[in-house]
């Protein structure tokens, strides 16, 4: 039985990237497609680190991240490990969140603030 394999293209659509996104992860040494000619042929294993890298990014995790995640991937240890390491970078991605929420509220406020003195600077200098 002939094992499944996707193009660029199919693999583009799916995840709803493109296929320039799909190479520059190739050429970080992410995916590893087979050739067939000039046409790039993507096993399942690609689909799979494709689908956690798009996922990883989706969830805030740096490329560095999602290659960690996926090199520690080994199904005769249950995963255990890259399990843990998966719930380490989703607490630390809901700390930067949380931290990019007080930096944003920080600056509302500031901004608020300028706003208000900019009107009231205008409404002095009608007077």
């Amino acid at each position: 039985m002939p094992e499944t394999t996707f193009t660029i293209s199919e693999l583009a659509r799916e995840f709803d990237i493109t296929p320039r996104t799909i190479r520059f992860y190739e050429d970080e040494g992410l995916l590893s497609p087979a050739r067939k000619g000039m046409q790039r042929v993507y096993s399942k294993k690609d689909r799979v680190h494709l689908k956690l890298i798009v996922r990883g990014k989706r969830l805030g995790f740096s490329l560095a991240e999602s290659r960690a995640l996926i090199e520690m991937y080994d199904p005769s240890s249950q995963n255990t490990d890259q399990l843990q390491a998966l719930l380490d970078a989703i607490d630390l991605s809901s700390e930067r969140l949380a931290q990019q929420l007080a930096d944003i509220q920080i600056m509302k406020d500031e901004l608020a603030n300028a706003k208000k003195r900019c009107q009231k600077a205008m409404r002095d200098h009608k007077k």
